[in-house]
């Protein structure tokens, strides 16, 4: 019950945009939103812990000043979104033993080896991004051939940017 009143409020929160999707160089964009009510609904742990990255990045989004929220992109987003990403498989981790998912569990991999910002930044990193200090690029290389061979960071949307539909107003 818990799950579906969730869903419904992020059916409604998240609802009600313009259908009308604009690509732009490969990005979809816009200023609101949205995730399909099938997906939020959905009840797979791997779909669910997707919903909690793309609605983490998007309200981070949301706070960079932009025109354009869809093409917005910092550190400080894609480090929350990940953490909350390892989160949520954590979560499900804990309730459901029997889970595989070779990415998710990779991440819970880094997030517990202390170098998630390490891996954000080599794997998703962008020249404009600010970056913190003290972060020690050295160490998680020397960890990641030990302990993550074979790894390809992978980004899985569950939703979509699109414009509101124009109210008149």
């Amino acid at each position: 019950m818990h799950r579906f009143l969730t869903g419904m409020l992020l059916v409604a929160t998240l609802g009600g945009c313009s259908s009308e999707i604009y690509l732009r160089d490969g990005v979809t964009d816009g200023d609101h939103f949205s995730v399909a009510p099938a997906a939020i609904m959905d009840p797979d742990p791997v779909t669910q812990s997707w919903i909690r990255y793309s609605l983490s990045k998007s309200v981070c989004q949301l706070g960079i000043e932009t025109d354009n929220p869809a093409r917005a992109s910092s550190f400080d987003c894609e480090l929350t979104a990940r953490r909350q990403l390892a989160d949520a498989w954590q979560e499900k981790l804990t309730l459901l033993t029997d889970l595989d998912d070779r990415y998710l569990d990779d991440l819970v991999a880094v997030q517990e080896a202390g170098y998630l910002e390490e891996y954000v930044v080599d794997s998703f990193g962008k020249r404009d991004w600010s970056l913190p200090d003290g972060l020690d690029m050295d160490a998680y290389h020397s960890w990641q051939k030990r302990d993550l061979r074979n790894h390809r960071p992978e980004t899985r949307i569950v939703g979509s940017w699109s414009y509101r539909a124009y109210s008149g107003d």
